[in-house]
């Protein structure tokens, strides 16, 4: 087996040790039945990043966390990358025009959709008029945004074939946001719009019974969030098409913040999954590296370890320098940064080298931040094949100095 089991809890790749305690405190908490590592854990609130915890009827708001059903999607279009690569750099520019990228920004275009008419949002009528008009607000005027943090827009090429491919990764935006820690406060005794106080990331899991009134509630609008995630993910690979004035012939997409009703060995549980992607066997997966990494669209196999895993894998390289560490203080006084181990021109100057056209982006994102995306993947040979690699081409993320306190 590809993984070793540390006092129950299965780890893939080299455990953390700050991960590895906040998983067992996960194991210890609840009606938990497994917990799991991927290979790309790093600490978390609450629940590690590239963490799984498995409950017997319980849903965890904490764990599913703040960016509700962050995920990616990615498209192969009908065009080569040697037919934009000429006119590259006008075309990331355009993207960066175009799709609205930063914490509060508002898609300059509002977009109506059949999910404002979702009977879900009953919910939050439940709650409060003055909760859902001011949520479901935010939901219109962010649909289709990216927000910041580690949220990208990317054209790739394959590296077997040429072909050029579209990629997009972010989650359910300030809704999502006001949705997890409305029903954070709620189990706390707090008013659903109430300020949180300062919360330790090691606090243990916060959870519902599924069956419960509150837990019903949770789940259901953890869904909507999740509909919501996938409207503005198709949305804005739409707009990348448009730009391109490409077609797209095939697509994967999915969550990997999210918590899903599942039948494992003969049971029906809850898996909570925070930065790790569904691998059910034949089920494809994007997996997206740095941008100075390959990125990758995975399918799960039928095997024992992918079993033991609970069809559960990686959703990215995962961090190894915090966003701290590599771009130092922000004094936002004088908006200038200290203390931070990587430059702007040693980032650029990789970029540059991997051949990738950057739009935005701050040093915590560099790719001196994350692992290698191929190192995380073998740990995790037994569970998915890789069907797809792609190389980066053209990258864009918000800019470097967009304030954003819920970042990954």
């Amino acid at each position: 087996m590809g993984y070793q089991n540390i006092e129950g809890v299965r780890v893939w790749g080299k455990p953390d040790e700050s991960s590895v305690a906040q998983a067992l405190r996960c194991a210890r908490t609840g009606n938990t039945v497994q917990t799991l590592l991927m290979a790309d854990h790093h600490k978390g609130y609450s629940q590690p990043i590239g963490g799984v915890v498995v409950y017997d009827g319980q849903i965890s708001p904490s764990g599913v966390g703040y960016d509700i059903a962050c995920g990616n999607k990615a498209v192969r279009t009908n065009l080569y990358a040697s037919d934009v690569k000429p006119v590259l750099a006008g075309i990331m520019d355009e993207i960066a025009r175009s799709v609205s990228f930063g914490i509060g920004r508002v898609n300059h275009t509002p977009l109506d959709h059949d999910l404002f008419d979702d009977p879900d949002w009953d919910v939050y009528k439940t709650l409060g008029k003055q909760v859902h008009d001011k949520l479901l607000s935010l939901a219109r005027s962010q649909l289709g945004t990216v927000g910041s943090g580690n949220h990208f827009v990317d054209l790739f090429e394959e590296k077997a074939t040429g072909r050029l491919w579209i990629g997009n990764h972010f989650g359910s935006r300030g809704f999502g946001h006001k949705t997890a820690s409305g029903f954070i406060n709620l189990c706390a005794g707090r008013e659903f719009l109430a300020n949180a106080p300062g919360e330790s990331t090691d606090q243990p899991p916060v959870l519902l019974e599924l069956e419960s009134e509150l837990g019903d509630m949770y789940y259901r609008a953890m869904k909507l969030a999740g509909r919501y995630a996938y409207a503005g993910r198709d949305y804005v690979i739409e707009q990348v098409l448009s730009i391109l004035g490409a077609a797209a012939d095939f697509e994967v997409h999915n969550h990997h913040n999210y918590a899903w009703k599942e039948t494992h060995h003969g049971k029906d549980v809850i898996v909570v999954r925070k930065g790790a992607t569904p691998s059910a066997p034949g089920q494809t997966g994007f997996i997206g590296g740095s941008m100075g990494d390959i990125s990758v669209i995975v399918r799960g196999k039928d095997t024992a370890e992918n079993r033991d895993a609970y069809y559960s894998t990686v959703h990215g390289a995962g961090r190894v320098m915090s966003r701290t560490q590599a771009a130092g203080r922000m004094n936002w006084k004088t908006r200038k940064r200290s203390g931070g181990q990587i430059s702007t021109g040693q980032m650029l100057a990789a970029v540059k080298e991997f051949g990738v056209e950057l739009r935005g982006a701050g040093t915590d994102e560099s790719p001196f931040v994350y692992r290698k995306l191929q190192d995380v993947l073998d740990a995790h040979a037994e569970t998915i094949e890789v069907l797809h690699v792609l190389k980066p081409i053209g990258v864009c993320m918000a800019g470097a100095d967009e304030f954003d306190p819920y970042k990954d």
